[in-house]
């Protein structure tokens, strides 16, 4: 009997660990593991009492629905077996969204100091959730400190390379959501397709939203499709797309590239260019396949730079543009509209005799101070529309723009010489967060090349030692970016992001002293099983890849 007494003790005992189990990406500030666990029920009750902490309640029922099929009924009082969202009330918002989490057999409770905050508490609500599909569901009970570290902190897609429907955007967004992420960057023009409806410019949509073919396989490529390939956002589809992020509590940044990168808008408006008459396909690689039409401006079908950008000569590039951001702006929300400014070529400027004369007259030493001339220039008409400009590190050639923010793509370098000036920067750079680069050494579909494994990625910190703790402050957060030369579809966006964005996402809010990799390993075995209950696609090698480098 004693034997069959320890056998039964001995199994509670693993029951209650099990139970107790905590497996939340990003890792919290402060986990406390309590006795006993509350289990949710079609008659547990959400308790919101401020219209504010509706989108948390929203986005739990729109999650419970679809994967657990139910949800929960909200009342803004109830005595027991309930789930209460609150946020405090301060005179002045606080610096950061902070919150507390409590679970009790009695219920849980989610306390935020902005409704940010209690919308991150929410997504730990969810990471507590068992994975097996029911209609009782025990969570176990833990208090819960937590913070984020940065006040920045995400994610890109690139829609001009190839272009993703809003119901995918959506579902990206909801991504970002489920792992604290605040950021969405969209990248919505480009030389390959311009994404976004300007009424004023029309030919935008029905020229510049579409191209002839695209290369075959791994650029210089191997043929070309011959298919007319394309679209574009409409303005009522941004706004929709802009709603849903912010129902999310996520911020979306739009980048309308500018000088370079332009051919897109060029095809539409050929005089936007330096040499109108000059064909595209005189600037196009040879080595490149190149289907129908070739004469005059095209939009181009590989990869790569190219010499036909705005030119900063004629008076009416500027106006194109703020034409343009006078139309994206209502549709924005945001503080922040990324104007690109990387890998603009200045052969172009240097035999353009509008540009050169436009350097005499403003006394510039050469094209790179063209260029800052462009970015000042366009920086001042968006401050005096009210909003912050942000611009990858090349706008650091020739003179920073005075309150832009840097993206620092090029390494950490840009960055570090931003941060040393006191402008606020975003560390972006490729060799920790390019998400188009290869996960393992020997990648199994095509990629741009590169080589950034998940370790590399959870072992970033985007504050460098070069930095003085003052200067560090300048560091405002980082995103990583997803560009989609090789990536053609939802799938393959979700293979290239899963799981390194599970990485960066405690990169980005855990404590850097919190931070353990070995910890993190075993919590992604879990999360793997996250992703298969999403039905999304995910690269599976990280741990083959492990045993087979040990």
């Amino acid at each position: 009997m004693r034997i069959v007494f320890s056998l039964l003790m001995a199994i509670t005992c693993c029951a209650a660990a099990s139970a107790q189990t905590v497996n939340i990406i990003p890792q919290p500030v402060s986990v406390k593991t309590g006795k006993g666990q509350f289990t949710v029920s079609p008659s547990t009750v959400l308790v919101v009492q401020d219209e504010g902490d509706r989108k948390a309640a929203d986005f739990l029922n729109k999650y419970l629905r679809q994967y657990y099929g139910f949800s929960l009924p909200v009342k803004k009082q109830a005595t027991k077996n309930a789930i209460r969202f609150n946020t405090r009330k301060f005179i002045r918002k606080p610096d950061n969204d902070a919150y507390s989490f409590s679970s009790t057999p009695a219920g849980v409770s989610i306390d935020g100091d902005t409704y940010e905050g209690t919308f991150y508490g929410m997504q730990t609500l969810i990471q507590l959730l068992p994975l097996t599909k029911s209609k009782s569901l025990a969570i176990p009970a833990v208090s819960i400190q937590d913070e984020p570290r940065f006040g920045y902190r995400g994610m890109m897609l690139d829609c001009s390379r190839h272009f993703f429907d809003l119901a995918f955007v959506k579902k990206y967004i909801d991504y970002l959501a489920l792992h604290k992420f605040n950021y969405f960057h969209w990248h919505l023009t480009d030389d390959q397709g311009w994404r976004i409806e300007i009424k004023k410019y029309p030919e935008l949509m029905s020229k510049g939203a579409w191209r002839n073919g695209t290369v075959i396989g791994r650029y210089p490529g191997t043929g070309n499709d011959n298919e007319h390939y394309g679209g574009y956002y409409t303005q009522e589809q941004v706004k929709e797309i802009v709603q849903y992020a912010a129902d999310r509590h996520i911020t979306v940044v739009p980048e309308i590239e500018m000088p370079g990168h332009a051919s897109a808008a060029i095809t539409a408006y050929p005089d936007l260019s330096c040499f109108p008459e000059t064909p595209t396909k005189a600037y196009y690689p040879k080595e490149c396949a190149w289907a129908g039409d070739s004469t005059g401006k095209q939009v181009v079908q590989s990869w790569g730079v190219y010499a036909d950008v705005f030119c900063a000569g004629k008076e009416n590039t500027f106006k194109f543009l703020q034409d343009v951001i006078d139309e994206i702006l209502p549709l924005f929300p945001s503080q922040y509209i990324h104007v690109g400014g990387d890998e603009c070529p200045k052969s172009n400027w240097q035999k353009c005799a509008k540009c050169q004369q436009r350097m005499k007259e403003n006394n510039l030493k050469d094209e790179h101070e063209l260029q800052s001339y462009f970015i000042q220039r366009m920086e001042k008409y968006i401050n005096e529309k009210g909003k912050t400009l942000i611009g990858w590190d090349e706008i650091l050639e020739g003179g920073l723009a005075p309150n832009a923010w840097v993206m620092s793509w090029r390494g950490e370098k840009g960055g570090i010489e931003a941060a040393k000036q006191h402008h606020n920067v975003i560390m972006t750079p490729t060799d920790y967060v390019y998400f188009d680069y290869n996960q393992t050494k020997k990648e199994d579909s095509v990629t741009i090349g590169g080589y950034i494994n998940l370790e590399k990625v959870y072992g970033y910190n985007p504050v460098p030692k070069e930095l003085t703790a003052e200067e560090g402050k300048f560091i405002v957060g980082a995103q990583a970016n997803l560009w989609t030369e090789y990536v053609t579809n939802p799938g393959k966006v979700e293979y290239m992001v899963f799981p390194r964005m599970t990485a960066l996402s405690e990169v980005l809010w855990t404590p850097l002293e919190k931070k353990n990799w070995p910890a993190f390993e075993k919590k992604l075995k879990t999360q793997y099983k996250r992703y298969d209950r999403w039905g999304s696609d995910y690269h599976k090698e990280h741990f083959k890849a492990t045993a087979a480098n040990k």
